[in-house]
C-alpha cells in the first residue's frame, strides 16, 4: 500500500512587491510517497525554494494545506510546529550550515541535543551515520578542516540523525564539483533508498533529476507534466528545459 508522507494541495503564495504582490505558486500541488524521490526542477525564481520552506513548515501558504504524515502544518502553533519540523523533516542546503566551532561528529548530533536525546545514543548514531558516509576518520574534525564535499556529507548526516520522514534538499550538491557532485548525490540516494525516507530534491542539473524516481517542473506557479503535475523520463516523455 502506498504511504503519503507529503500531501500538499492547491498551494498559493505571494510575496509583497512594492505596491505589488509577486505571485509564485498559483494552485500548485504534490504528494511524495514513502521512499520515493522526487526532483523538483525549474528556472531561477520559479518558486523551487519556495516550495521546500512551505514542505517543511519554515513558511506558510497563503492558501491551501499542506500535510506532513496526515498532520495539516497550518494547524500547528509555532511550537508545534517547530517540533514537528525537528522530529520529521531533515534539511540539506547548498552551502552546508554547519557550525565552525564543533567537530563534524558534534554537528551531526545537535538535533539530537536540541531534543534532549540521551548524548550517548546520539553520539552511537552519529558515528554510525559518520561511518556509512565515510566520514569515520573525520569525526573529530572542524568544518573548515573539510573538504567541500566532506562539509556536505556531515550536512547529510546531521539531516538523518533524527530518521525524518522526509528530506528536503536545495540544490545539495549545487556547490560541488561534478566528481564530488556524483559521490555526494550517491550517498544522498543510497542514504535515502535504506531508511525509505520521502525525500524533495531541487537541483538545475538535469543529470541528477533523471536519476530520481519522478521529476516535477515548476512552471507558472504550478508543477506541470504529463498527466497533471508530474511525470517520468521516458522514451515518450517530453524533454525538459531546465
Amino acid at each position: 500500500m502506498n504511504e503519503r508522507v507529503v500531501q500538499a494541495r492547491e498551494i498559493f503564495k505571494s510575496y509583497p512587491s512594492g505596491e505589488r504582490r509577486l505571485e509564485v505558486l498559483r494552485g500548485l500541488s504534490l504528494e511524495v510517497e514513502k521512499g520515493e524521490m522526487v526532483a523538483v526542477v525549474g528556472e531561477s525564481g520559479a518558486g523551487k525554494s519556495t516550495l521546500l520552506h512551505l514542505l517543511g513548515g519554515l513558511d506558510r501558504p497563503d492558501s491551501g494545506s499542506i500535510l506532513l504524515d496526515g498532520r495539516e502544518l497550518s494547524r500547528l502553533d509555532p511550537v508545534e510546529a517547530a517540533a514537528l519540523r525537528n522530529r520529521e523533516v531533515g534539511y540539506v542546503f547548498q552551502f552546508h550550515h554547519l557550525l565552525p566551532e564543533f567537530s563534524a561528529e558534534e554537528n551531526t548530533l545537535l538535533p539530537c541535543l536540541i531534543r534532549r536525546e540521551p548524548l550517548g545514543e546520539a553520539r552511537r548514531r552519529a558515528r554510525a551515520l559518520l561511518e556509512e558516509l565515510g566520514l569515520a576518520e573525520r569525526a573529530k574534525h572542524r568544518p573548515a578542516e573539510l573538504s567541500g564535499g566532506e562539509q556536505q556529507r556531515v550536512a547529510l548526516a546531521r539531516a538523518l540523525i533524527g530518521r525524518p520522514s522526509v528530506l528536503l534538499a536545495d540544490e545539495p550538491t549545487g556547490n560541488l564539483d561534478f566528481r564530488t557532485s556524483e559521490t555526494v548525490f550517491a550517498l544522498i540516494r543510497d542514504a535515502v533508498s535504506r531508511r525509505r525516507t520521502a525525500t524533495v530534491l531541487v537541483t538545475h542539473s538535469e543529470r541528477l533529476a533523471r536519476r530520481c524516481d519522478r521529476v516535477c517542473v515548476i512552471e507558472d506557479g504550478v508543477l506541470r507534466g504529463l498527466s497533471g503535475s508530474s511525470y517520468k523520463f521516458g522514451l515518450e516523455s517530453p524533454a525538459i528545459q531546465i
